[in-house]
């Protein structure tokens, strides 16, 4: 692993990490799952991985040199438009995604294809962005891992999960975009800000100069924030993530108020691509 003291630091001299994608940003807002997410997107093919977050957040000295740790302040709102937006600039021409500590990126066949291979046939569809939808997950026993988070007992929806047409400051539809809902943010919306309440987030892209990352997770080029492209559907993928019922366990009123996520529609997670893939969470578009 190599350290930065800055982002600044970083960008003087880590050009190495950001010149062949493709490249994670990893936002750690805290402790929890951080070196299980940097071991996932390892094995999913990430040529390197850019771990922005605070000191006290600790990381073994023992992982690869393709794992940037860069000291920066990532706990406030506008923290991923600001360190995507940043790397942009200086990195033009590759594939990046980001992503929080505690998330796993999961794409159709990712058991035994990379994301590399699957973002070079994403290229020959003249695609420049990949739609992923985060699905939620929480711990089933909310006494033994109070952070809502477990890797063995890890639990989803499986229905409960809609969309509804995306328009435009004078009220007209955005040609193949949509607002995706569900899981916990849909089912406790109670004690999600309403801007929060979307589950899709364009979280893979190609870095282009003039191109930016929005607050709510889109882009200022309206093709990259389409779900497929006009001939035929494209490839999705998903985020299954633990960050909402962390944050949901770690505020007091919703804290109190939820003894266990568990509902009619809970099931276990399989951390496996073909469970999203029957469930209608990814799609494979094109490619078999």
């Amino acid at each position: 692993m190599i350290s930065y003291d800055s982002f600044d630091a970083f960008m003087q001299s880590g050009a190495k990490a950001i010149a062949k994608g493709p490249i994670l940003l990893l936002l750690m807002e805290d402790e929890i799952e951080v070196l299980s997410t940097i071991s996932h997107h390892l094995e999913v093919g990430f040529k390197s991985i850019i771990a922005f977050g605070a000191r006290e957040i600790e990381l073994t000295s023992e992982l690869p040199d393709t794992v940037h740790r860069v000291f920066s302040n990532v706990g406030h709102p506008q923290a991923a438009m600001e360190v995507v937006n940043r790397i942009i600039l200086a990195a033009a021409g590759q594939w990046i995604a980001y992503c929080y500590n505690s998330e796993f990126l999961f794409f159709p066949f990712c058991e035994h294809r990379t994301v590399g291979e699957m973002l070079a046939f994403h290229t020959e569809e003249r695609r420049d962005a990949v739609l992923t939808h985060v699905v939620d997950l929480y711990a089933g026993d909310l006494e033994t891992h109070p952070t809502a988070t477990s890797l063995e007992n890890a639990h989803m929806d499986k229905s409960g999960y809609y969309a509804l047409a995306r328009k435009d400051k004078d009220d007209n539809l955005k040609e193949r975009q949509l607002d995706f809902f569900g899981g916990l943010r849909w089912r406790y919306e109670e004690h999600v800000a309403p801007a929060s309440r979307k589950i899709d987030r364009v979280s893979i892209f190609k870095a282009k100069i003039g191109v930016k990352l929005l607050p709510d997770h889109t882009f200022n080029d309206q093709e990259y924030n389409t779900y497929s492209c006009p001939w035929h559907h494209s490839i999705t993928a998903a985020l299954c993530s633990f960050r909402t019922a962390k944050a949901l366990k770690r505020n007091p009123v919703s804290a109190s108020q939820i003894q266990s996520f568990k509902w009619h529609n809970t099931v276990q997670f399989d951390w496996h691509s073909r469970q999203l893939l029957d469930l209608g969470l990814i799609e494979p578009g094109q490619w078999f």
